[in-house]
């Protein structure tokens, strides 16, 4: 690369400490409104930026990388997912991918455990009695949950993100249980205290909870399809707070209306924010707006790992994090 100062192109409004850092370092063109760019703005900020940094509310399609000209060699994701980038395609046009795993593992199982208690325990339901001034005292039988301690944890995707969630639910008494494409290693294994099932059917008609860890790939859409949700138990609750294309969210929803799934803790969804209007009506479900990433320590670690993935690219050097396609 040239000795000029990188020309950056920043898609959303980052946190004004990684801003400000940005501005120190390269010629960066920043947002004023916090919305997603339109996918003509998008196409127009790739044809002039040596690097763009956009977010999972940015396609970067064929299309759109058919559109970027031959500035464009590095698109610096802020985010560890890049089910929203396609890799193969801007590998073969010669422009690199980068992402920031592993910053939002912690914020994420805690999460994932926030989700597992208000559904199990009915806390937006006490919540919303609270707030509309209509609770008239305790009484025995009123908003009875269920105990987490004791019960399965089926744990979908094993990586960083479901390791973390197995520490924090066997803090809780939960047995643990997980299905992965590798099994752990068994000194994981042992320190979890996990049981590893081969046969993702198997596994989720044993579970009285089941967690979505997984990324979205073409293999895991729809991973959790209307057949495998039947497998699970009435008294049986899913949390997701991975990709919303890993469940068919339809199926989910007729389930959950006909109550042969107990609940639903959601923090994603199948269509983004275009969320399915029965699902809204349900009480046995508990819905975040994308929630699971979102502390000020993440979201500032996240910008970090990208300064450093250009700075490391402008410097003449693989960035730290590079994407490449075999790994998806």
């Amino acid at each position: 690369m040239p000795a000029s100062r990188l020309s950056v192109v920043v898609t959303r409004r980052l946190p004004e400490r990684v801003e400000t850092r940005m501005k120190e370092l390269f010629d960066v063109d920043l947002r004023d409104e916090d919305v997603p760019l339109t996918r003509e703005a998008l196409a127009e900020a790739m044809r002039r930026a040596d690097v763009l940094v956009p977010t999972i509310t940015d396609t970067i399609d064929q299309g759109l990388l058919a559109q970027a000209g031959d500035k464009l060699k590095l698109i610096a994701n802020f985010g560890a997912g890049v089910d929203h980038i396609d890799v193969q395609t801007a590998r073969q046009r010669g422009i690199l991918v980068s992402n920031t795993p592993g910053v939002l593992t912690e914020d994420t199982a805690d999460m994932t455990l926030a989700l597992i208690l208000a559904v199990t325990r009915r806390i937006p339901e006490g919540l919303a009695i609270m707030q509309a001034g209509k609770w008239t005292g305790w009484a025995p039988t009123a908003l009875l949950g269920g105990r987490v301690g004791g019960r399965r944890l089926g744990i979908l995707g094993m990586g960083r993100i479901g390791q973390a969630v197995a520490r924090r639910a066997k803090a809780f008494g939960m047995q643990i249980h997980y299905h992965n494409r590798r099994r752990l290693r068994p000194e994981i294994e042992t320190e979890l205290e996990a049981t590893y099932w081969e046969s993702l059917d198997q596994m989720v008609s044993r579970m009285d909870v089941i967690s979505v860890n997984c990324p979205h790939t073409p293999s895991t859409f729809h991973l959790m399809n209307a057949r495998r949700l039947k497998l699970m138990k009435p008294s049986a609750v899913i949390v997701n707070t991975s990709r919303g294309e890993v469940i068919d969210e339809n199926a989910l929803t007729r389930m959950l209306r006909s109550g042969e799934i107990a609940g639903a803790g959601l923090d994603v969804f199948e269509r983004g924010h275009e969320i399915n209007p029965r699902l809204r009506e349900l009480r046995n479900v508990v819905m975040l707006p994308h929630m699971g990433s979102a502390t000020v320590e993440g979201r500032v670690e996240m910008g970090e790992k990208v300064i450093i993935n250009i700075k490391t690219f402008g410097d003449g050097h693989r960035p730290p994090d590079l994407v490449v396609p075999a790994m998806l």
